[in-house]
């Protein structure tokens, strides 16, 4: 074969072999610029949609635009009281578990110097409370919020709540597919939301998609851990890295990305972390590890435990585990944490000082019990055929969250089997509503006042 030829060959192989490694495994994904009304391409090379799925509100822009590193962190969607109580973004989405992020800002975008108290929900459940005054960084700058979830209805009900008078805001909203097996699925079920509480990568700055050009297939970004670890620890901890490949990485069902393993932290005593959660939660840590070090080549020369809140989660022996360059992981769940702090720590046994790479946190969030299908099929028709107006915030499911109030006119109750909400009473005597009342009502089996 000629040296030209082969060259070409050579070429084509690395160049479809390096595109089939860096293929994402699951390929639906959304990335709405809301309040945004345009397409528009961040330095990453990801496009972000036109703000769409949205049931109402107004769009605005933050205050200072050029604050902002990127293009959709400087529009964004609120919702008025106009718009009603309740509002949503709703994307059709195939069954499946999914990566939810969003971005919220507020930078007196409304010149009023009074950040907003709302809530918001992914499917029926509460996941995230604002309340005002924000920490003036967070005003000021904004912030990532994110989670795991699955969606079994064939669409994504992402909800605000407005609380007393003010108007939820936000200013992204991102969402990928993800294996559905991912972070102990196989144990848990569908039956939590995971809501990020620390992602850390021990050593390293903050990375990931919006931050960096680094690949993670679930779309995670990682935050340095510098600033949760306690003052003994940053006294003693000393930053490793390594260029060698680490094998292990992307694997089913997380894909822990390499970058996560070719940086770790490490220092002669105990390295301690602490991280900020709401108490009476449980919570899912992921511990993650490698050894790095080349002079550690057999098993017992780097042995430590990991505590969580004084509590042996595991004894590790990273070698004796993987061998080295090589990726181990490992989880561990909390359970009614008593306490605001978690404490993670590890504790020297024998050989070298302990080592990591990366730790996660997710508060485990029981799915909320939803409206029955059949009732919120009934309830939509009667929307539409009652023309009822954007005003009484008629949107997403008509019962919950049950910390929220039902839909304005509407009130629910839990079925007979406490596995559903139905809907027990409907007034809507002084909202002057015209139109006709939907044959669709026959599904609301318990309503008893109409």
């Amino acid at each position: 074969m000629p040296l030209l030829l082969l060259l070409f060959f050579l070429l084509r192989f690395f160049t479809s072999f390096q595109s089939a490694l860096s293929a994402a495994p699951f390929d639906i994904a959304y990335h709405i610029d809301c309040g945004g009304p345009t397409n528009v391409t961040d330095p990453f090379n990801t496009t972000w949609l036109a703000d769409r799925y949205y049931t109402g509100g107004s769009t605005s822009v933050v205050s200072e635009p050029l604050h902002f590193r990127h293009p959709q962190e400087k529009t964004l969607r609120y919702f008025p009281l106009s718009s009603g109580k309740k509002n949503c973004y709703i994307l059709p989405l195939p069954s499946g578990r999914y990566y939810f992020r969003t971005f919220t800002v507020y930078d007196n975008y409304d010149g009023k110097s009074h950040s907003p108290s709302f809530d918001a929900s992914l499917e029926g459940t509460l996941v995230f409370s604002w309340r005002s005054p924000w920490p003036e960084s967070l005003a000021r700058d904004g912030a990532y919020s994110d989670l795991f979830a699955f969606v079994k209805d064939g669409e994504a009900d992402v909800c605000f709540y407005s609380i007393a008078t003010d108007p939820p805001v936000i200013g992204s909203l991102e969402i990928r597919q993800v294996d559905p097996l991912s972070y102990s699925a196989a144990d848990l079920g569908d039956r939590f939301i995971l809501v990020n509480y620390g992602r850390l990568s021990c050593g390293s700055d903050q990375w990931g998609p919006g931050f960096t050009n680094d690949v993670d297939y679930f779309g995670r970004s990682w935050q340095s851990d510098e600033e949760l670890r306690t003052p003994n620890t940053s006294k003693i901890v000393r930053v490793v890295s390594t260029r060698e490949s680490i094998s292990g990485v992307n694997q089913a069902p997380n894909y822990f990305p390499m970058k996560l393993y070719q940086m770790a932290v490490t220092g002669n005593g105990v390295l301690e972390y602490e991280i900020q959660v709401d108490a009476k939660m449980d919570y899912l840590l992921w511990f993650h590890f490698a050894e790095i070090d080349s002079t550690v080549n057999k098993k017992g020369q780097r042995v430590f435990d990991v505590l969580v809140n004084e509590k042996n989660a595991s004894r590790v022996d990273i070698f004796a585990q993987v061998g080295s360059f090589a990726a181990y992981s490992f989880s561990y769940t909390v359970h009614n944490l008593s306490s605001t702090t978690l404490s993670v720590k590890l504790v020297p046994v024998a050989g070298g000082a302990p080592i990591i790479c990366g730790i996660e946190n997710y508060a485990l969030v029981p799915n909320d019990i939803a409206t029955m299908p059949e009732q919120v099929t009934a309830m939509k028709a009667l929307k539409d055929s009652l023309r009822v107006p954007d005003r009484m915030g008629w949107n997403g499911d008509p019962c919950a969250p049950t910390n929220w109030d039902a839909w304005e006119g509407v009130t629910c109750r839990p079925d007979i089997n406490d596995t559903g909400l139905v809907i027990s009473q409907i007034d809507l005597g002084s909202q002057g509503l015209k139109g006709f009342i939907s044959d669709q009502i026959s599904l609301l089996t318990n309503l008893v006042s109409l």
